[in-house]
């Protein structure tokens, strides 16, 4: 193959970790068409830079990597669906209030549309929500404290619940891993369950964003239920029978 740059190669060689779990020199030499010194160097800067931990003959991903794929996974997921759902939900945002965003990537969507907020102020767990809103000079953003849950990169336990009972907001806008024929909301992680629950108690209104795939699924901890919440937004690869069902239970569900 043609070499490659050394930024590309090096963007390649994280990639290639994205489905491995380590990598031998050897294997990169060749696949790059460069010497094993070459990879050699590649793979002590990606060291310094934390990416990767040197083995014997070859490399794999830190943890840090390895939640970063993981995390870009989940965000790929049916993106077009989320962005969807995302600007639906951002034209609900009026200047000057008082928002929660959840973890979820489709809430992390929601806070992309938010850079241009005025007089906003942001509340959240999420570490990924505050990088995106981090320089918007019309938001404040609040990030909740508490334990950092492994393998995301959110805050989750008792703090973040103590947390957020200093504050109100006008808007809770929340994902889920799950919503149940019944009406039941669903969350994989209890903490995220109990503290979705607080998110709901101090807001005036709640939202939920979910994109069809969380239709007719459940998880291990329930968080509440359609009832508790003044709005459902999904795309319309939802099910409408499913919809319908949902609809009855007293929700207000907008496709887009």
């Amino acid at each position: 193959m043609r070499k490659l740059p050394s930024a590309a190669r090096l963007a390649r060689i994280r990639e290639r970790f994205a489905s491995e779990a380590g990598v031998s020199v050897a294997d990169l030499a060749r696949e790059f068409g460069v010497s094993e010194m070459t990879i050699r160097r590649d793979l002590s800067q990606l060291e310094g830079q934390s990416h990767i931990h040197r083995t014997h003959g070859g490399a794999v991903l830190t943890g840090r990597m390895l939640l970063e794929f993981d995390y870009r996974d989940r965000r790929e997921a049916n993106r077009d669906a989320k962005q969807a759902i995302a600007r639906e939900a951002r034209k609900l945002v009026k200047p000057g209030q008082r928002l929660i965003l959840d973890n979820g990537t489709t809430t992390l969507e929601l806070a992309c549309l938010l850079r241009d907020g005025e007089n906003l102020t942001v509340i959240t767990p999420s570490l990924a929500v505050a990088s995106e809103l981090l320089d918007a000079p019309g938001v404040e953003v609040i990030l909740l404290g508490g334990v950092i849950r492994r393998g995301s990169p959110d805050l989750t336990g008792p703090v973040t619940e103590h947390c957020l009972e200093l504050f109100s907001a006008d808007i809770t806008f929340q994902g889920t891993d799950g919503i149940g024929l019944d009406g039941k909301l669903y969350n994989a992680d209890l903490r995220l369950a109990r503290v979705e629950k607080h998110m709901r108690r101090i807001a005036r209104r709640s939202i939920v964003l979910a994109d069809h795939t969380k239709i007719g699924r459940t998880a291990l901890a329930c968080s509440g239920k359609l009832s508790d919440i003044d709005t459902l937004i999904t795309d319309r690869a939802a099910s409408a029978e499913a919809i319908r069902r949902l609809s009855k239970l007293g929700v207000r569900t907008v496709t887009v």
